[in-house]
Protein backbone atom coordinates (compact mmCIF):
# COMPACT_ATOMS: atom_id res chain seq x y z
CA UNK A 1 0.00 0.00 0.00
CA UNK A 2 2.65 2.42 -0.81
CA UNK A 3 2.03 5.92 -0.34
CA UNK A 4 -1.29 5.59 1.61
CA UNK A 5 -0.48 7.69 4.93
CA UNK A 6 -1.24 5.51 8.03
CA UNK A 7 -2.25 6.43 11.31
CA UNK A 8 0.05 4.94 14.01
CA UNK A 9 -1.06 6.69 17.59
CA UNK A 10 -0.70 3.92 20.04
CA UNK A 11 -2.71 3.11 22.73
CA UNK A 12 -0.96 5.38 25.67
CA UNK A 13 -1.63 8.35 22.93
CA UNK A 14 -5.46 7.74 22.66
CA UNK A 15 -5.69 7.48 26.15
CA UNK A 16 -3.72 10.38 26.71
CA UNK A 17 -5.93 12.41 24.35
CA UNK A 18 -9.05 12.42 26.37
CA UNK A 19 -9.32 13.65 29.82
CA UNK A 20 -8.69 11.25 32.83
CA UNK A 21 -11.77 12.02 34.64
CA UNK A 22 -13.88 11.29 31.80
CA UNK A 23 -13.60 7.93 31.26
CA UNK A 24 -16.72 6.81 32.91
CA UNK A 25 -18.90 9.45 30.77
CA UNK A 26 -16.82 7.97 27.68
CA UNK A 27 -18.00 4.18 29.14
CA UNK A 28 -21.26 5.20 29.28
CA UNK A 29 -21.40 7.07 25.90
CA UNK A 30 -20.35 4.09 24.12
CA UNK A 31 -22.70 1.72 25.87
CA UNK A 32 -25.63 4.19 24.73
CA UNK A 33 -23.81 3.96 21.09
CA UNK A 34 -23.84 0.31 21.52
CA UNK A 35 -27.50 0.28 22.34
CA UNK A 36 -28.65 2.78 19.50
CA UNK A 37 -26.62 0.59 16.72
CA UNK A 38 -28.34 -2.85 17.81
CA UNK A 39 -31.59 -1.09 17.78
CA UNK A 40 -31.16 0.42 14.27
CA UNK A 41 -29.88 -3.18 13.09
CA UNK A 42 -32.79 -4.76 14.31
CA UNK A 43 -34.85 -2.38 12.74
CA UNK A 44 -33.67 -2.48 9.36
CA UNK A 45 -34.09 -6.03 9.67
CA UNK A 46 -37.67 -5.67 10.29
CA UNK A 47 -38.26 -2.86 7.73
CA UNK A 48 -35.22 -2.88 5.51
CA UNK A 49 -36.60 -0.47 2.89
CA UNK A 50 -38.25 2.07 5.73
CA UNK A 51 -35.35 2.90 7.34
CA UNK A 52 -33.87 6.79 6.71
CA UNK A 53 -30.39 6.24 5.59
CA UNK A 54 -29.59 2.82 5.39
CA UNK A 55 -29.26 1.14 1.80
CA UNK A 56 -29.70 -2.78 1.81
CA UNK A 57 -27.23 -4.61 -0.12
CA UNK A 58 -27.48 -8.60 -0.79
CA UNK A 59 -24.06 -10.50 -0.20
CA UNK A 60 -22.75 -11.38 -3.77
CA UNK A 61 -22.66 -7.35 -4.50
CA UNK A 62 -20.71 -6.79 -1.31
CA UNK A 63 -17.81 -6.32 -3.16
CA UNK A 64 -18.90 -4.06 -5.71
CA UNK A 65 -20.21 -1.53 -2.89
CA UNK A 66 -17.14 -1.78 -1.03
CA UNK A 67 -15.12 -0.80 -3.97
CA UNK A 68 -17.64 1.94 -4.61
CA UNK A 69 -17.66 2.98 -0.79
CA UNK A 70 -14.08 2.97 -0.04
CA UNK A 71 -13.33 4.45 -3.56
CA UNK A 72 -14.34 7.75 -2.59
CA UNK A 73 -12.31 7.92 0.67
CA UNK A 74 -10.38 11.29 0.80
CA UNK A 75 -9.45 11.38 4.52
CA UNK A 76 -10.00 8.09 6.37
CA UNK A 77 -11.07 4.94 6.03
CA UNK A 78 -11.47 2.90 8.89
CA UNK A 79 -12.16 -0.73 8.61
CA UNK A 80 -12.99 -3.83 11.40
CA UNK A 81 -12.91 -7.39 10.10
CA UNK A 82 -14.67 -10.10 11.08
CA UNK A 83 -13.47 -14.12 9.98
CA UNK A 84 -15.76 -13.79 6.88
CA UNK A 85 -13.10 -14.90 3.89
CA UNK A 86 -15.41 -12.97 1.17
CA UNK A 87 -15.70 -9.55 3.23
CA UNK A 88 -11.94 -9.89 4.29
CA UNK A 89 -10.38 -10.25 0.98
CA UNK A 90 -12.89 -7.73 -0.65
CA UNK A 91 -11.72 -5.07 1.44
CA UNK A 92 -8.16 -5.68 1.55
CA UNK A 93 -8.48 -6.14 -2.17
CA UNK A 94 -9.79 -2.82 -2.41
CA UNK A 95 -7.56 -1.09 0.44
CA UNK A 96 -4.35 -1.58 -1.67
CA UNK A 97 -6.01 0.89 -3.97
CA UNK A 98 -6.78 3.68 -1.48
CA UNK A 99 -5.33 7.04 -2.61
CA UNK A 100 -2.35 8.74 -1.52
CA UNK A 101 -2.87 10.89 1.64
CA UNK A 102 -6.04 8.47 3.05
CA UNK A 103 -5.73 7.74 6.75
CA UNK A 104 -6.04 4.26 6.94
CA UNK A 105 -6.90 1.64 10.60
CA UNK A 106 -7.65 -1.67 10.11
CA UNK A 107 -8.84 -3.57 13.39
CA UNK A 108 -9.53 -7.17 13.57
CA UNK A 109 -10.06 -10.09 15.76
CA UNK A 110 -8.35 -13.49 15.38
CA UNK A 111 -10.19 -15.16 12.76
CA UNK A 112 -9.74 -12.78 10.57
CA UNK A 113 -6.42 -12.61 11.24
CA UNK A 114 -6.31 -16.60 9.95
CA UNK A 115 -7.82 -15.56 6.93
CA UNK A 116 -5.15 -13.24 5.64
CA UNK A 117 -1.89 -13.28 7.88
CA UNK A 118 0.72 -12.41 5.39
CA UNK A 119 -1.23 -9.40 3.91
CA UNK A 120 -2.66 -8.36 7.18
CA UNK A 121 1.19 -7.88 9.00
CA UNK A 122 2.03 -6.49 6.04
CA UNK A 123 0.08 -3.69 6.64
CA UNK A 124 1.37 -1.22 9.60
CA UNK A 125 -1.89 0.25 11.31
CA UNK A 126 -3.51 -3.22 12.13
CA UNK A 127 -4.64 -3.65 15.59
CA UNK A 128 -6.30 -7.23 16.85
CA UNK A 129 -9.00 -7.18 19.17
CA UNK A 130 -9.91 -10.68 20.19
CA UNK A 131 -13.57 -9.81 21.25
CA UNK A 132 -16.49 -10.29 18.47
CA UNK A 133 -16.25 -7.69 16.03
CA UNK A 134 -18.95 -6.27 13.77
CA UNK A 135 -17.94 -5.84 10.12
CA UNK A 136 -17.81 -2.31 9.43
CA UNK A 137 -15.89 0.02 6.95
CA UNK A 138 -16.44 3.93 7.71
CA UNK A 139 -15.62 6.62 5.20
CA UNK A 140 -14.68 10.08 6.05
CA UNK A 141 -17.36 9.70 8.79
CA UNK A 142 -19.81 10.30 6.17
CA UNK A 143 -20.66 6.98 4.97
CA UNK A 144 -20.23 3.30 6.63
CA UNK A 145 -20.43 -0.35 5.43
CA UNK A 146 -22.62 -2.42 8.28
CA UNK A 147 -22.55 -6.45 7.72
CA UNK A 148 -25.71 -8.16 9.27
CA UNK A 149 -25.83 -11.63 9.66
CA UNK A 150 -23.31 -14.62 9.08
CA UNK A 151 -21.61 -15.38 5.91
CA UNK A 152 -23.59 -18.01 3.75
CA UNK A 153 -26.63 -17.63 6.30
CA UNK A 154 -30.03 -17.28 4.89
CA UNK A 155 -30.25 -13.63 6.15
CA UNK A 156 -26.82 -12.73 5.28
CA UNK A 157 -26.93 -9.21 3.82
CA UNK A 158 -25.47 -5.57 4.32
CA UNK A 159 -26.81 -1.87 5.03
CA UNK A 160 -24.83 1.41 3.22
CA UNK A 161 -25.34 3.65 6.13
CA UNK A 162 -25.58 7.05 5.32
CA UNK A 163 -27.53 8.73 7.94
CA UNK A 164 -25.12 11.24 9.70
CA UNK A 165 -26.14 10.11 13.13
CA UNK A 166 -25.98 6.82 12.65
CA UNK A 167 -22.61 6.95 11.02
CA UNK A 168 -21.22 8.78 14.00
CA UNK A 169 -22.46 6.39 16.08
CA UNK A 170 -20.68 3.73 14.59
CA UNK A 171 -17.17 5.93 14.17
CA UNK A 172 -17.64 6.21 18.03
CA UNK A 173 -17.84 2.88 18.55
CA UNK A 174 -14.90 2.08 16.45
CA UNK A 175 -12.63 4.08 18.25
CA UNK A 176 -13.61 2.97 21.27
CA UNK A 177 -12.94 -1.09 20.27
CA UNK A 178 -9.28 0.64 18.46
CA UNK A 179 -8.25 1.69 21.53
CA UNK A 180 -8.80 -0.89 23.20
CA UNK A 181 -6.74 -3.15 20.43
CA UNK A 182 -3.39 -4.63 20.57
CA UNK A 183 -0.64 -3.66 17.51
CA UNK A 184 -0.43 -6.74 15.44
CA UNK A 185 3.56 -5.68 15.58
CA UNK A 186 3.17 -6.98 19.03
CA UNK A 187 0.58 -9.83 18.72
CA UNK A 188 2.90 -13.02 17.97
CA UNK A 189 2.48 -15.47 15.36
CA UNK A 190 1.50 -18.77 16.64
CA UNK A 191 3.64 -21.40 15.64
CA UNK A 192 1.97 -24.18 13.14
CA UNK A 193 2.84 -27.01 15.95
CA UNK A 194 0.23 -24.25 18.21
CA UNK A 195 -2.52 -24.55 14.85
CA UNK A 196 -2.26 -27.93 15.20
CA UNK A 197 -5.50 -30.17 15.29
CA UNK A 198 -4.28 -31.92 18.17
CA UNK A 199 -3.01 -28.49 19.98
CA UNK A 200 -6.94 -27.37 19.59
CA UNK A 201 -8.04 -30.68 21.19
CA UNK A 202 -5.65 -30.14 24.10
CA UNK A 203 -6.94 -26.96 24.84
CA UNK A 204 -10.22 -27.95 24.69
CA UNK A 205 -9.39 -30.43 26.79
CA UNK A 206 -7.82 -28.10 29.39
CA UNK A 207 -10.74 -25.88 29.23
CA UNK A 208 -13.39 -28.19 30.06
CA UNK A 209 -11.54 -28.43 33.22
CA UNK A 210 -11.14 -32.63 32.84
CA UNK A 211 -8.65 -34.26 34.60
CA UNK A 212 -5.46 -35.57 32.59
CA UNK A 213 -6.90 -39.02 32.61
CA UNK A 214 -9.81 -38.48 31.00
CA UNK A 215 -8.65 -35.83 28.77
CA UNK A 216 -5.90 -38.73 27.84
CA UNK A 217 -8.41 -40.87 27.56
CA UNK A 218 -11.02 -38.88 25.04
CA UNK A 219 -7.89 -38.28 22.80
CA UNK A 220 -6.62 -42.12 23.11
CA UNK A 221 -2.96 -40.77 24.35
CA UNK A 222 -1.49 -42.40 27.41
CA UNK A 223 -1.31 -39.93 30.79
CA UNK A 224 2.47 -39.82 30.29
CA UNK A 225 2.08 -38.26 26.62
CA UNK A 226 -0.43 -36.16 27.18
CA UNK A 227 1.17 -34.02 29.86
CA UNK A 228 4.17 -33.66 28.12
CA UNK A 229 2.21 -32.26 25.67
CA UNK A 230 0.52 -29.64 28.09
CA UNK A 231 3.98 -28.60 29.30
CA UNK A 232 4.95 -27.95 25.54
CA UNK A 233 1.95 -25.85 24.62
CA UNK A 234 2.55 -24.32 28.04
CA UNK A 235 6.07 -23.84 27.16
CA UNK A 236 5.24 -22.54 23.80
CA UNK A 237 2.05 -20.11 24.98
CA UNK A 238 4.50 -18.79 28.11
CA UNK A 239 2.01 -19.49 30.65
CA UNK A 240 2.98 -20.19 33.77
CA UNK A 241 -0.39 -21.65 34.83
CA UNK A 242 -3.02 -23.54 32.63
CA UNK A 243 -5.72 -21.08 33.35
CA UNK A 244 -3.26 -19.13 31.83
CA UNK A 245 -3.06 -20.67 28.43
CA UNK A 246 -5.99 -21.01 27.91
CA UNK A 247 -6.62 -16.99 28.29
CA UNK A 248 -3.20 -16.76 25.60
CA UNK A 249 -4.86 -19.35 23.37
CA UNK A 250 -8.19 -17.36 23.11
CA UNK A 251 -6.09 -14.15 22.68
CA UNK A 252 -4.20 -15.86 19.47
CA UNK A 253 -7.08 -17.23 18.11
CA UNK A 254 -6.71 -20.63 19.00
CA UNK A 255 -9.73 -20.96 20.56
CA UNK A 256 -12.67 -19.57 20.51
CA UNK A 257 -13.91 -17.38 23.40
CA UNK A 258 -16.95 -19.14 25.21
CA UNK A 259 -19.71 -16.38 25.94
Amino acid sequence: MAGTVFDLQTDVELEESAPRGHSARLEQTLLQARTLIEYTVSLHRRRPATVSGMTHTDAEVTAETLDRLIGRARRSVNVALTGSAGYVEAVLRRLVQVPSGVTVRVLCNPAALDVAPARLRSLPTVRVLRHELCGIVVVDGMSAFLRLGNEGAADERAAVVTDRAAVSTLQLLYAGAWSRGRRLVDHPEPSPRLRSELTRRILEQLRSGRTDATAAGALQVSLRTYRRHVAEIMRELDASSRFQAGVRAVELGLLHETR
